[in-house]
């Protein structure tokens, strides 16, 4: 069992482009097939075998927000980088019984509880700090075609990244620029490949690396221990950042509940 740690900040403004669609609530408060986005992700969570706990940064305890054990509510510090250590340093102030804490965003509302139990059940080796789900672009565009997708073409595979990664709250907190270093690049593999050095520029645009390669060198890096996960879900990829990406996975919601409600 472990933290789950709900990355729920973000204010509306008129840049977002889902500002059409908030009525001026924050992202992660806008609904979707008749839930707000977040609360798809807390489902998933409480659904699961996996969390004990629930870390909600962003949003507060007068959100709407309902998950059906232990909640810690902290304030939106400004910055997603922000926002995760603050996540993290509250997981490691006691009350987990996990040195692991899953970090997942609040714009995957597809996500369900078996894919919170598979990343959860992918990490109990306990062998890394960070542990990082690569989605193949088949994957991807089988299930979500046309989804707008950042792929990486590595020297095996194309992937995208998911946005619920499990990391040693200890081993990221203690060293902020890591961190830093991290996440800065979290919407661009170059800008990320350029944080951690130019030859891993250079060796990405040729692609001479593999995932694993990568995963490697860029570990000895950051001096950190990181894994990939090879994720078969692209839920776990699929999150939404534009109107259109709403619309793709808001049917998907409604196509699933439709089935479900036959099922039964």
């Amino acid at each position: 069992m472990m933290d789950a740690i709900l990355l729920a900040g973000g204010s509306a403004n008129p840049a977002d482009p889902l500002y059409s669609l908030s009525a001026g609530k924050p992202k992660a408060l806008v609904p979707i097939a008749g839930r707000p986005m977040a609360q798809w992700v807390i489902d998933a969570l409480a659904g699961s075998k996996s969390i004990d706990r629930l870390i909600v940064v962003g949003s507060g305890p007068d959100c709407g927000l309902d998950f059906p054990k232990a909640t810690i509510f902290l304030q939106d510090s400004g910055s997603l980088l922000g926002n995760a250590h603050a996540g993290l340093v509250a997981s490691t102030s006691g009350g987990s019984s996990s040195e692991l804490a899953m970090l997942v965003a609040a714009d995957i509302p597809a996500m369900t509880p078996d894919m919170v139990d598979w990343i959860a059940d992918q990490t109990s080796n306990n062998l890394a700090d960070l542990y990082y789900c690569a989605i193949d672009r088949a994957v991807m565009e089988r299930q979500y075609g046309g989804s707008g997708r950042t792929y990486i073409r590595f020297r095996d595979r194309v992937v995208c990244g998911g946005d619920a990664v499990v990391v040693r709250a200890e081993a990221l907190t203690s060293d902020g620029a890591v961190w830093k270093r991290l996440t800065e690049g979290r919407k661009s593999y170059l800008k990320m490949a350029a944080a951690i050095g130019l030859d891993m520029v250079l060796l990405m645009l040729f692609q001479r690396l593999s995932v694993a390669d990568t995963a490697r060198k860029a570990s000895a890096r950051l001096g950190i221990r990181g894994m990939v996960l090879d994720c078969p879900y692209a839920e776990v990829g699929m999150d939404i950042d534009k109107p259109f990406q709403f619309g793709i996975v808001e049917r998907d919601l409604l196509d699933r509940a439709g089935r479900s409600a036959k099922a039964s």
